[in-house]
């Protein structure tokens, strides 16, 4: 069994600790962006779908199947597109969708993590 150890510190009023930040705050921004666009079960699940789909998926095929309607399937769209997730392509009065390509490095290994393959 490991032993734990903790580090005794004298702190003074009024004096911090300097803190060695990893994360800049733009990337932690990006990151949290992409963490909310993917913290909905519903835009997990089409993005699965989106992932092994052949062929683009149109929106028409996402309203029957997560029996939702057409406006709610077009508000979980356009979080995932705000986040760089998919791309969307209009023939007619149809949208399909794709998974972006390429997606962003960072949402590409948070999706295999989340995802798996």
């Amino acid at each position: 069994m490991g032993m734990i150890c903790f580090m005794s510190v004298t702190r003074t009023r009024g004096v911090c600790c300097e803190l060695d930040v990893r994360l800049d705050p733009k990337s932690a921004e990006e990151t949290a962006d992409l963490l909310k666009a993917l913290a909905d079960p519903t835009r997990l699940s089409m993005l699965a779908t989106l992932r092994d789909a052949a062929d683009p998926v149109c929106i028409c095929d996402f309203t029957a199947a997560y029996e939702l309607s057409q406006p709610t399937i077009s508000h979980h769209m356009a979080k995932l597109r705000e986040a760089g997730l998919v791309e969307a392509e209009k023939e007619g009065i149809w949208v399909y969708y794709r998974l972006s390509d390429p997606l962003p490095e960072r949402a590409a290994a948070l999706l295999e993590s989340l995802l798996g393959r």
